[in-house]
């Protein structure tokens, strides 16, 4: 059918209740948004769903998400996973609740058992479930850091990492097999908990996840020395984090801790901030009024499902509170887990830190250094889960540390899913830690570069919707493969990987070898003097995303240096 023809038939269709059909109603004549709503069906990526809340084939609505798990369910069901069950959770979004008890009444009809959350919990409390409980999948129903017209689901596997091959792959062709809104089964709840298919999960399991977070301290000995001279401000930007996070602190000894009042309540309308990512400046603006307020020595925020964290510090030498990018917070993390592992006795056999192919290189460096193995995965925190899973079951490594330059790190194995409640506790225990020296995190953080040298990242995106966007990004990604660049930012091209093509060709020799990854729509340049350059499309946004990283003689080299490359990829 045409999209013409599809918006047509929601309209005259019995299966689609009056307050779609009113909304469908609303933009008739608007022939562009017309178009958009129903000129595809909704993507079912590799890790789920995510789109603009609306009626229509490509919305996120109670349709989409039906049909979404109806192919889940089907999947499941072809494993004879059904008894064992699926996790359910929620973010702070608009329909975020419905949308999951939506999800949990289609598997109930198809036979499921489910367990769902009695109301918002962080995606990593979902990942800790997923395994805790035995089931053979978990569901999220959140959009992360998107803006609030937005809303989405991912899917995670028996493991508790969100689904990766073959699993991914199998689900999307179960999802798009679904093709008739009215082959979608659903339930009513009563008689599914009558039957002992609709679970809830309360509020006394918080607590075992909680207690799994705090047992990733190193020195909780160290934070009530420190607690009353140290004051934290922390912002949910009405998300998720807000209780949990308040909890580990507390229960750990920090006693100053200040949050931000206007956005502590959750709301799926993000009334303060139009962007709920703590890579966006703006979503600081009242935390660090607050911070200079309070005279605060770190300021904390995390995403609305709270699996990502952003960091602000303060430098007592200017007064100001300065950003912290994902890569050097996770550092920090790193640099104190490996070092204090070894002063204590307590790192395993066969340390292993995994990050990503876009991650700093910084990375390498601090394992190197502590005699670790570091493994580059492909982009997506469900990779470092992985990895986690086969460390357990070959016994080949011991995880120790994950993390990706988005903001998102984990430390420990009780989820396989980036967890900004224990990036909060070990980031707090880093700055309790420097204070009894005499530092700051912004210290701490020279001395890193000091100690390793000055790493330093960029990311730039551009933004292209609606059809004729999709087809300018796939447009750059083939000029870039068709003519690959010999120089960037003035650093020499040494080589390049395409992970769509599995090949790296070595520009100096002409090799060419595997990439020894997943194949992804990814190019990637290793530059000379420790620099490099990526480029890829996102997976959840209308968006194609630049990648750079180099290592300077200073903090102003390395600047320098990547604004050079980001001006020359943009170029491009």
């Amino acid at each position: 059918m045409t999209y013409r023809e599809l918006y047509q038939s929601w309209l005259d269709d019995p299966y689609f209740d009056e307050e779609t059909k009113a909304e469908l109603k609303s933009i008739e004549g608007d022939e562009a948004e017309i178009e958009d709503r129903f000129y595809r069906s909704l993507e079912f990526g590799t890790g789920g769903l995510r789109g603009v809340i609306g009626a229509g084939t490509n919305r996120m609505n109670i349709y989409t998400v039906r049909q979404a798990t109806q192919g889940l369910a089907n999947y499941i069901v072809a494993h004879g996973g059904q008894d064992k069950g699926v996790a359910i959770s929620h973010d702070s979004r608009n329909f975020s609740p419905e949308f999951a008890r939506e999800a949990a009444r289609c598997l109930n009809a198809n036979g499921i058992k489910t367990y769902l959350f009695e109301s918002l919990r962080p995606t990593p409390e979902l990942s800790f479930a997923v395994r805790y409980f035995g089931c053979i999948a978990g569901i999220m129903v959140t959009a992360s850091h998107n803006p609030r017209e937005y809303n989405g689901y991912k899917v995670y596997w028996e493991d508790g990492a969100q689904v990766t091959p073959p699993h991914d792959t199998g689900i999307m062709d179960e999802v798009a097999k679904i093709t008739d809104f009215s082959t979608v089964k659903t339930m009513d709840e009563d008689d599914a908990r009558s039957v002992g298919l609709f679970n809830v999960i309360g509020s006394d399991f918080d607590d075992k996840y909680i207690s799994q977070v705090k047992a990733q301290s190193i020195h909780p000995e160290i934070i009530p020395e420190m607690a009353k001279d140290m004051k934290i401000v922390y912002t949910p930007l009405h998300g998720t984090g807000n209780v949990p996070v308040r909890r580990v602190l507390k229960d750990l000894g920090f006693t100053q801790v200040f949050v931000e009042p206007q956005q502590k309540i959750p709301d799926g309308n993000f009334p303060t901030v139009s962007y709920p990512n703590p890579e966006s400046a703006k979503a600081w603006e009242l935390a660090l009024k607050l911070a200079k307020e309070v005279d605060a020595d770190i300021v904390l925020a995390t995403d609305p499902d709270a699996d990502r964290l952003g960091v602000y510090a303060k430098d007592t030498k200017t007064g100001e509170y300065v950003s912290f990018t994902g890569n050097m917070s996770g550092m920090l993390i790193a640099e104190y887990i490996f070092r204090e592992r070894l002063a204590t006795g307590t790192m395993p056999e066969n340390p292993a830190l995994v990050t990503t192919i876009v991650t700093t290189d910084l990375a390498k460096a601090i394992a190197d250094n502590y005699n670790a193995r570091c493994i580059e995965v492909l982009t997506g925190f469900k990779y470092i889960g992985e990895q986690i899973k086969i460390f357990e079951d070959t016994g080949c490594n011991n995880y120790v540390f994950g993390l990706e330059e988005s903001y998102g790190c984990l430390t420990g194995t009780y989820a396989r899913d980036k967890d900004a409640i224990v990036a909060v506790m070990m980031l707090c225990e880093v700055a309790a830690f420097c204070k009894k020296q005499g530092k700051t995190l912004w210290d701490a953080m020279l001395d890193l570069y000091e100690k390793y040298g000055y790493y330093k990242e960029g990311l730039a995106t551009l933004e292209l919707k609606g059809i004729d966007g999709a087809a300018e990004i796939q447009k750059k990604m083939q000029d870039f493969r068709e003519n690959p660049p010999k120089e960037l930012g003035g650093f020499k091209v040494l080589a390049t990987r395409d992970y769509k093509a599995d090949e790296r060709v070595d520009l100096v020799t002409g090799e060419k070898t595997s990439t020894g990854l997943p194949s992804s729509n990814v190019l990637y340049y290793e530059l000379e003097n420790n620099a490099w350059c990526c480029v890829r499309p996102s997976g959840t946004e209308p968006k194609i995303k630049f990648y750079f990283g180099v290592k300077g003689e200073s903090m102003e080299d390395a600047e320098a240096k990547v604004e050079k490359l980001k001006e020359d990829m943009l170029s491009k």
